[in-house]
This record gives C-alpha cells, sequence and structure tokens, in this order.
C-alpha cells in the first residue's frame, strides 16, 4: 500500500421505513505500525463550518475512528462488545452506544475494505441499524 491514498467511507442508516445514506470521500495518507493499519484524512461537512482531522486505525479485531475539529469523537468498533462514548457538535454533546455485531476487513496489495456492522444508540436509547464501508485505495505515484 502506498502511503498517498483515496478514503471512501460509506455509511448506512437502517431505521424503521426508511435508509439513510452518507458518503465521505477524502485524500490521506495510509500508515502501517505493529500489524495496524493507521489512515489520516481531513473530513469537511457541508452543514459545519471548519475542518475535521480524522485518524482511522484498523486491525483484525477492532476498528477505531477518531475526529478532532468542527466535530469531536473517538468510535471504537470490536465485535461483541458496546463502546460508549461522547459525540461533541457545535450544537452540543451526544452520548453515543456502538454495540458491533460484524467487522470484515480485507486486505489487498493496493486496497483495504472494511465492513462494519452495528447497532447505534443515543443517551441509551436504540436509534438504529447501521453498516459502514470502508476502502482505501492507493493513488498516484506515492510512495
Amino acid at each position: 500500500m502506498k502511503k498517498d491514498v483515496l478514503v471512501s467511507i460509506s455509511g448506512l442508516q437502517f431505521e424503521i421505513d426508511k435508509e439513510e445514506a452518507v458518503e465521505i470521500i477524502s485524500a490521506g495518507e495510509y500508515y502501517n505500525r505493529n500489524g495496524k493499519h493507521y489512515i489520516l484524512y481531513d473530513e469537511i461537512l457541508e452543514e459545519i463550518e471548519g475542518i475535521t482531522n480524522c485518524t482511522l486505525k484498523i486491525s483484525e479485531k477492532q476498528v477505531s475512528i477518531q475526529k478532532k475539529g468542527a466535530n469531536n469523537v473517538h468510535m471504537i468498533f470490536e465485535v461483541n462488545r458496546k463502546n460508549l462514548t461522547y459525540y461533541s457538535t457545535p450544537f452540543g454533546d451526544l452520548q453515543i452506544g456502538i454495540n458491533t455485531t460484524s467487522i470484515k476487513v480485507a486486505e489487498e496489495e493496493n486496497q483495504i475494505l472494511v465492513n462494519i456492522q452495528y447497532e447505534l444508540d443515543i443517551n441509551y436509547s436504540h436509534v438504529s441499524d447501521c453498516e459502514i464501508q470502508v476502502k482505501i485505495t492507493s493513488r498516484g505515484n506515492g510512495k
């Protein structure tokens, strides 16, 4: 995998009578340390001013996404374990619970694919069943 990568994160929330899709595509940097994949990228959201610096850490049994900036959160996905965190936005803080039911990681020479399925709750109330698909692809002539 080259240092310069393209990061695509798409998510789908399954709520009663509707599905909501979200996708973020950004250039990023890839590193491999101690058998774990690290991807650094920036996120710009239309509805919020400012840039959010993101760090995605992928291992065989755990995926974490840490965001700092316009939004602040550290989400940890571990199969069969519920993790609680605070999601800080310019509009206020929310306590979210993430109960991961499945993590699948597929590694190829110039690509990493990750699929995460989880249950999301806010302030201890179930909100939706969710799925995130992450695709990290080498780009250009980076090292």
